[in-house]
C-alpha cells in the first residue's frame, strides 16, 4: 500500500448502486483513480459516466465489469446487495490476492430490514474474509453513511467506524474514510464488524420511527 492517493486506483463493485456511485463520487473528487464495477459493463459505463458530469473538469470515473474493475484496482471495495455478496465475490477473489477489500455491506433481510439478523458467519465482513481467503486483508466500513449524504458537496455529520483484519488495513482504510469527507475510527478486529453492521438496522428504524433518512452516529469524549 502506497502513501499517494494519485497512485491508487479504487474499484468499487457493485458502483451503480447509490451508496457505490455516492463513495465513487467522493473518492475521484478527492484525487483517486476510481473505476466502477457492475455485473455489465454498459451499466457501469453509464454510472461513470453519471458521476464524472458531477466532477471538475479533468477529473474522471471509469465503468466496467466487476471482475475487470478488481483486477486492475489496488483497492477493491464491494458496495452490493446482501443477496449478491456471496456471488460477486466469488466471481472476484482470484483477483484480490494481496489487495485490501473494503466491505461496505449490511446483511438486511427485507422486509425486516428494522432487525438486526446477521449471518452464520458472524457478519457480512467476516463472511466476505472466509469467501477470499488469507491472501487478501479485509475491512468493514461506512454501513452507517446514508446514500443521499455521499452525492452532494456538504459535510456529513456521521462517524465511520472501521474494523479490520490487520492494524495496517485499519490504517488504509481510515485514510480512504477522511478522503471522502469522514471522520473514520479504528474500531477493533473484523470480528467487531457484526456490531457496526448491526447498527444500521438500528439506524434505519430511527429514521423510520423520527420522519428521518439522517440518523448516525458520533465518537464523543476524544479529541481528534
Amino acid at each position: 500500500m502506497t502513501e499517494s492517493k494519485l497512485l491508487l486506483s479504487i474499484a468499487v463493485l457493485g458502483g451503480t448502486g447509490k451508496e457505490g456511485k455516492g463513495l465513487a463520487y467522493r473518492w475521484a473528487r478527492a484525487g483517486y483513480h476510481v473505476r466502477i464495477g457492475s455485473r455489465t459493463a454498459e451499466k457501469a459505463v453509464a454510472a461513470a459516466h453519471e458521476i464524472t458530469e458531477m466532477l471538475s473538469e479533468g477529473i474522471s470515473v471509469e465503468g466496467m465489469t466487476n471482475l475487470e474493475a478488481a483486477r486492475e484496482a489496488n483497492i477493491v471495495v464491494i458496495t452490493v446487495p446482501y443477496a449478491a455478496h456471496r456471488d460477486t465475490l466469488e466471481s472476484v477473489k482470484d483477483e484480490l490476492k494481496g489487495k485490501l477489500l473494503v466491505d461496505v455491506t449490511v446483511p438486511l433481510v427485507p422486509p425486516k430490514v428494522a432487525t438486526v439478523q446477521m449471518p452464520a458467519a458472524g457478519s457480512a465482513a467476516q463472511e466476505a474474509k472466509q469467501i477470499v481467503g488469507e491472501d487478501v486483508q479485509v475491512c468493514a466500513a461506512f454501513q452507517n453513511i446514508g446514500h443521499d449524504q455521499l452525492l452532494v458537496d456538504a459535510d456529513v455529520e456521521c462517524d465511520v467506524l472501521v474494523t479490520g483484519t490487520s492494524n495496517d488495513a485499519r490504517t488504509e482504510t481510515i485514510k480512504l474514510v477522511e478522503a471522502a469527507g469522514l471522520r473514520g475510527w479504528d474500531a477493533g478486529p473484523l470480528e467487531n464488524s457484526v456490531v457496526v453492521e448491526g447498527l444500521t438496522s438500528i439506524l434505519i428504524g430511527i429514521n423510520k420511527k423520527y420522519g428521518s433518512t439522517h440518523a448516525g452516529i458520533k465518537i464523543t469524549g476524544i479529541a481528534k
